[in-house]
């Protein structure tokens, strides 16, 4: 990885798994680090073992709860203020549950988090990010995206709820959101990328026990958000789906210009961003 001295970094789900290895990997490389977690608790281990194990005391520890758009605007508040120029935003924070659940604004969970809260939450720090600039924004989405599908006649999966289908469409959406971003910020110097990090043994709900044991650990799944986040050779690539440090190809549906728009539209409603 580059030098990161001087730079700053919002990595969420920061307390463990992929989030909390690429927290510590941006604060090995002199970063100042801004951990976003939901359990302060579990935040505070986390953010001392980083500082212990990188001798990085520009450490932070902030709570917030992504299910909750107002908690993401109050996030987004704070930070402006506490840090009005930010370097790279890694949205990481993701959740997969088995049974159809309810976020604290009434949308189905794995939808608001991994989707309508990282929109909302990048949207908001626009001005910290253009004060950064060149700066980036990297989504964690997941090769799943091509199980999902936008339904917009039950986005919320309230007619039929799977897991995977739904948490399909909250990545595939994530993975939208993150082209037309690109598209829109590129005059700004902000650079807006998406990758698979590969099946990892995280903490995320959803994957049986015996399963998790045979996969690669945390470490190995950071490497493509550090990649995008701190290599050189892609300072100025935007727009792109990586996995394994590579170009990959995202689903079909995820190019389709029409879809994206509607759906752009419909999150902005969502999130309070428009009437």
């Amino acid at each position: 990885m580059a030098d990161m001295q001087g730079k700053v970094c919002v990595v969420t789900g920061a307390n463990s798994g992929i989030g909390k290895a690429t927290a510590q990997g941006l604060a090995a490389a002199g970063a100042t680090v801004v951990m976003v977690c939901r359990d302060r608790a579990r935040g505070a281990a986390a953010e001392q073992e980083i500082r212990v194990a990188t001798g990085n005391a520009a450490v932070e520890l902030w709570q917030a709860d992504l299910a909750s758009l107002a908690d993401v605007r109050r996030l987004a508040t704070e930070l402006l203020a506490a840090h009005p120029v930010i370097h790279v935003l890694i949205n990481n924070a993701g959740v997969m549950v088995e049974r159809r659940q309810m976020s604290a604004d009434g949308f189905e969970l794995q939808f608001a988090v991994n989707h309508l809260a990282p929109f909302l939450l990048t949207r908001l720090l626009e001005p910290a990010l253009a004060a950064g600039a060149p700066s980036r924004v990297v989504n964690v989405s997941s090769r799943v995206h091509s199980m999902g599908h936008i339904d917009f006649d039950d986005l919320q999966s309230t007619r039929k709820y799977k897991m995977f289908a739904a948490y399909g469409r909250s990545k595939l959406a994530c993975v939208m959101a993150t082209y037309d971003l690109a598209e829109r910020w590129q005059a700004l110097g902000i650079t807006v990328n998406c990758l698979h990090p590969g099946v990892i043994d995280t903490n995320l709900g959803g994957m049986p026990g015996f399963i998790k044991k045979l996969l690669p650990k945390a470490d190995k799944g950071a490497r493509t958000s550090l990649y995008l986040a701190t290599a050189p050779e892609v300072a100025d690539v935007t727009g792109q789906y990586f996995s394994g440090c590579k170009p990959a190809k995202s689903s079909a549906e995820s190019h389709d210009r029409a879809v994206r728009a509607r759906l752009w539209q419909q999150t902005e409603r969502m999130v309070g961003l428009v009437a």
